[in-house]
């Protein structure tokens, strides 16, 4: 890069950080238009190859994925409501297990007094959460309706998101031509190439990880119905949501689903079925879904996608956590080409550097040697 690109880069860092800071209230639809027709662009582009317009293919695209939305919403949600509700009236029964087993067990081996008022307390607490939770869509609507300007808001924000995901849909490719056309001519290969790879990992977690999320939820939802288990759909949606990180998911969801079991039941083979259910999830995970739909692509380590999504929230709140993962994977693919660049580097390159110092230092005694000699002739 030259001088006046590096400067240049660094006027646009700054504005682009300075544009997505002053923006941040209203980029939320957008950036879930823009995921939407990110993880819907290979499908298009396969309907667009067979012939099909691409205006065509984007509309068949856009159908199906408003059918599935609308069918989520009708089915998941109002069944989800029921079983949280499910989960309230429970609650009652297990604080009790829990008091009279669970709590003497834990004074004995640990010779802490657990405060019968704390328990209480929490107990409330917890309950008191539940009964909330179990209402959301309502609380939502409430906050807003409260005023006619936040309804304004709140309507046009969800209007966006269809409409941006068809134009961002149908002028994808677009776009991206234009973008590498107004990139400089010596930046433009090393500018594609890094592109290329953070688009390959990008890839993989966008389309093939919450791909394999939603696979999982449904194959824990399904066999922990078959086993019985009423409150089903709501631990295998938490667990598919778990999956996000490695073992996270199963790990949650086989132990919501031991207590849901051991609550419910009075025999102990629905916990060996449990068991079950989740170890198929598992074998299913590692030998078909991940290696067919994620593969070695995305390479963050669990602690990082832990502190990606915890920083996200924290920093930008729900666009933070939109952004957050897939930020985290363009970040790594760059920072692997600057550590590379780094060692190739004389900063790395220390006993290098020492040789070309000594060499240099050597080379200008002997220059003033001979300048000393001719001067002495």
């Amino acid at each position: 890069m030259t001088e006046l690109q590096k400067r240049w880069l660094l006027v646009l860092t700054v504005v682009m950080v300075a544009f997505v800071y002053l923006l941040l209230p209203i980029l939320a639809p957008f950036l879930a238009g823009m995921l939407l027709a990110y993880m819907a662009d290979p499908i298009a582009d396969r309907l667009e190859a067979k012939g099909i317009s691409r205006t065509g293919s984007v509309i068949i695209v856009f159908v199906g994925m408003t059918l599935l939305l609308i069918l989520a919403v009708l089915l998941v949600l109002p069944s989800l409501g029921k079983q949280i509700e499910t989960l309230t009236s429970l609650l009652p029964e297990g604080w009790a297990m829990l008091q009279q087993k669970v709590v003497p067990l834990i004074e004995h081996w640990t010779g802490f007094d657990i405060d019968s008022t704390t328990a209480v307390k929490a107990k409330q607490a917890i309950t008191g959460n539940l009964q909330q939770t179990t209402d959301v869509v309502a609380m939502l609507i409430s906050q807003a309706t409260k005023s006619s300007l936040s309804l304004v808001t709140w309507i046009a924000n969800l209007a966006l998101v269809p409409v941006v995901t068809f134009y961002l849909l149908r002028d994808w490719d677009v776009m991206v031509a234009r973008i590498r056309d107004y990139l400089p001519r010596n930046l433009e290969p090393k500018v594609s190439l890094w592109a290329s790879e953070c688009d390959d990992v990008l890839g993989a977690f966008v389309r093939g990880q919450l791909t394999v999320m939603a696979a999982l939820g449904a194959i824990y939802a399904v066999g922990l119905a078959l086993v019985g288990l009423k409150l089903a759909l709501l631990i295998g949606v938490l667990a598919g949501l778990a999956s996000i990180v490695p073992y996270l998911g199963v790990i949650v969801g086989l132990g919501m689903a031991l207590i849901a079991a051991i609550m419910q039941f009075d025999t102990w083979l629905p916990l060996v079925w449990v068991c079950v259910v989740f170890g198929i999830g598992q074998m299913l995970e590692g030998m078909v879904l991940t290696p067919n739909l994620v593969g070695d692509k995305i390479g963050l380590h669990p602690v990082v996608v832990i502190f990606a999504v915890l920083a996200g929230g924290q920093l930008f709140g729900f666009v933070g956590i939109l952004l957050a993962l897939p930020a985290a994977a363009v970040i790594r693919v760059l920072m692997l080409h600057l550590f590379r660049h780094y060692k190739d580097g004389p900063l790395y390159q220390n006993d290098a550097l020492l040789d070309a110092v000594v060499d240099n230092h050597q080379s200008g005694e002997l220059g003033s040697g001979a300048d000393e000699d001719n001067g002495e002739r």
